[in-house]
């Protein structure tokens, strides 16, 4: 009795069905699908998320921490207003002050005698160079390159002829 299928059922049953084994394709191939998504739409997030310290990476180092502590702040508060800020400040080039107050504190050491100590005989990327010593040396210590030799005084007259 149990070989009798019923005239009124119909004899294709839907793919979504569980087979007569119990497994069920629909139930797996979403199941992989919403992995699959969430997975994807995490990674779109946090690379959205983390464009304002890619951005500032090529920047200064004080700047680049200050955008990544933004995005840190935004991240953790959910308070928009911080990434944005963020990202703002990423896109604006910081004009250099350090540099050109360094160079005011060393010659104003320069001219009191005072002696400059190791780390300010480096260069901005802490390579010393040869006219970082040069410019850092007193003057009184500081070797003139030779002057070339004055060149033989010629008159006009014997060069026209």
């Amino acid at each position: 009795m149990a070989d009798k299928m019923n005239p009124a059922a119909p004899h294709a049953l839907p793919a979504f069905l569980p087979g007569p084994d119990g497994s069920d394709t629909l139930l797996v191939v979403v199941g992989l699908f919403l992995l699959f998504s969430v997975f994807f739409v995490g990674v779109l997030f946090l690379r959205l998320h983390t464009l304002p310290e890619r951005m500032a990476h090529k920047s200064e180092k004080l700047q680049f921490e200050i955008v990544a502590v933004l995005g840190l702040i935004a991240l953790f508060t959910h308070m928009h207003i911080f990434w944005i800020a963020g990202l703002l400040l990423a896109m604006i080039d910081l004009p250099d002050f350090a540099s050109p107050l360094g160079r005011i504190a060393r010659a104003l050491e320069k001219l009191a005698g005072i002696k400059p100590n190791k780390r300010d005989r480096e260069e901005y990327d802490g390579n010393p160079t040869v006219e970082a010593e040069a410019r850092l040396l007193p003057s009184h210590h500081h070797v003139a390159s030779p002057s070339p030799p004055p060149a033989a005084a010629t008159p006009a007259a014997e060069t026209r002829s």
